[in-house]
């Protein structure tokens, strides 16, 4: 890398977020190659500069500038009460396409009901400055305690209830435990530093990257489909095409023909393709997506 070109540092985050991100990163058109011993891994873009960080501690290294930009989630911007600039949001997650809630849990055969009986309590959680928030936005006081992990074996031998967050809520269940509240739900965010977006050439290649991860995120569960039809025919078919915009339609070289080319969702094909065939289309097509750009 030339020391005199420009670069962007952003920080993706590590732990349980990091496979799925460079998946995203890579579908986006950036390769990128970690090691188990390094937290600064390279990618085929010598504009960008990379490094692993925990999400819970990247917004406060973007608010200070350590970082031009970085990925993390709205939970954590709350929890670190940042001032960064959120570019957008990229709704993925290690099991799931969903955002993930933080909650107030309890044992399910617990006394407690309801948030108001939660006053005097003791609670575990990770995410203790937004649990106190909310505890006083809801006039309770109780005794809040930072947990490292393994929140959800701490009920009820240690604490009262805990806050934690949760995708399925397959854990929560392992563990006999009851959803009381929910706090927030929570996707990554694409965030910036003030100062690096007042920087013409950081704000247009963070924008860059914006429009190529979102596209990629759109991309996700589509397919293509490429079929061809007889303009007699084609009327019908477009009626039950079930298209994300309407599709595009071609002249063949042949009179009277047309080449048809949508973009579905993935999940419809099985039941869309024979019916199409049905109508009378021909030499039907099926193609991934890595990126639909809007």
């Amino acid at each position: 890398m030339n020391p005199a070109s420009p670069t962007l540092r952003i920080g993706l985050p590590s732990g349980s977020l990091q496979e799925p991100t460079i998946a995203l990163f890579a579908r986006a058109g950036f390769v990128i190659h970690t090691s188990s011993r390094s937290y600064k891994p390279s990618v085929d873009d010598p504009e960008l500069l990379i490094r692993l960080l925990r999400a819970q501690e990247m917004s406060r290294y973007v608010e200070q500038g350590y970082l031009d930009c970085g990925l993390t989630g709205r939970d954590w911007i709350v929890e670190n009460d940042s001032d960064v600039e959120s570019l957008c949001e990229l709704t993925f997650s290690k099991a799931s396409s969903k955002p993930t809630r933080w909650v107030i849990a309890v044992p399910e055969d617990s006394p407690i009901r309801e948030v108001s009986d939660l006053q005097g309590k003791s609670i575990a959680t990770e995410a203790v400055n937004m649990t106190r928030r909310f505890l006083e936005k809801h006039g309770v006081t109780a005794k809040v305690e930072f947990s490292w992990g393994a929140t959800e074996v701490k009920v009820p031998d240690l604490v009262d209830a805990i806050v934690d967050v949760t995708e399925t809520g397959s854990s929560l269940r392992a563990n006999k435990l009851r959803v009381l509240a929910t706090l927030m739900e929570s996707a990554p965010q694409f965030i910036a530093n003030r100062k690096a977006l007042a920087d013409p050439w950081k704000r247009e290649k963070m924008e860059k990257l914006v429009l190529l991860l979102t596209g990629a995120l759109a991309a996700r569960d589509k397919v293509g489909l490429k079929m061809n039809i007889s303009e007699a025919k084609l009327p019908e078919l477009l009626a039950a095409l079930p298209a994300l915009r309407n599709p595009t339609i071609s002249q063949l070289a042949t009179a009277g023909w047309v080449a048809v080319e949508t973009i579905i969702d993935e999940k419809v094909v099985r039941e869309i393709i024979p019916q199409l065939k049905s109508l009378g289309a021909e030499g039907i097509i099926e193609f991934p997506l890595n990126k639909v750009v809007y």
